[in-house]
């Protein structure tokens, strides 16, 4: 099976479609995935847990779909402690079916074998990046983006759990300074789901929701709300 490729084009947003489940992916028709987002992303750490088996193939059914895979660290919002090495082997086994793929940015020097499977086959990834407790120093964001960008990264993805509503002006100014790769932001938490629209009208590549039951990320709402939500201008209140 092969995917359609996947078109980023810096300030046109995306909706990315995440399951939290292998029931979920099974359950998900390609004419769902096609409503609800522009390209579905497969975690290949949930997958695990559920009972998938390297070499299995249960996204075969969303022939119409980009996907984006990934495989993810534990510290970072990963359901298993999985070494690098063990994730780069997870990747390398779905290759054929990959979109595009996701590599944390904490992860890039564990990863460079993946980096250079990915660029060999011509394949755009992700340089993720996700803080669970608040937005960090935007310093520290900055230097996250350059290193993404030196090491060839289609986008620069950047999450973090939202401690005030002051936080989502703060990742739409960072969303809209200019930079050398295309940027994705998001907030996490309660107030996650008018972080993401605002981001998103802000220029943010790729907006994460959910099909399904399950959010792979705290705050995360489904992705047929995003998408209609970003489509429409309308920001939750906070």
């Amino acid at each position: 099976m092969s995917t359609p490729p996947l078109n980023i084009t810096a300030g046109k947003p995306l909706v990315v479609g995440s399951f939290g489940s292998l029931r979920d992916l099974r359950g998900c028709s390609d004419a769902q995935a096609g409503h609800a987002c522009d390209l579905v992303e497969i975690r290949l750490d949930v997958l695990l847990r559920d009972g998938w088996q390297p070499g299995e193939t249960p996204w075969s059914h969303l022939r119409g779909r980009p996907i984006l895979f990934t495989a993810r660290r534990e510290s970072e919002g990963g359901v298993l402690a999985l070494d690098a090495a063990t994730r780069g082997q997870m990747i390398a086994a779905v290759i054929d079916d990959a979109a595009a793929v996701d590599v944390e940015i904490a992860s890039l020097p564990e990863m460079a074998g993946t980096l250079a499977l990915l660029a060999e086959r011509g394949i755009p990834w992700v340089a993720s990046n996700h803080d669970f407790s608040q937005i960090p120093e935007l310093a520290r964001w900055r230097e996250c983006r350059e290193l993404a960008h030196r090491h060839g990264a289609a986008v620069a993805k950047f999450a973090a759990m939202l401690q005030g509503p002051e936080d989502i002006g703060t990742l739409e100014n960072f969303q809209r300074e200019t930079a050398a790769l295309c940027v994705s932001t998001m907030g996490m938490g309660p107030l996650a789901p008018a972080s993401r629209v605002r981001c998103a009208l802000a220029g943010s590549v790729l907006n994460y929701g959910y099909l399904g039951q399950a959010p792979t990320a705290p705050g995360q709402w489904p992705a047929a709300e995003l998408r209609e939500a970003i489509h429409t201008g309308s920001v939750p209140t906070v």
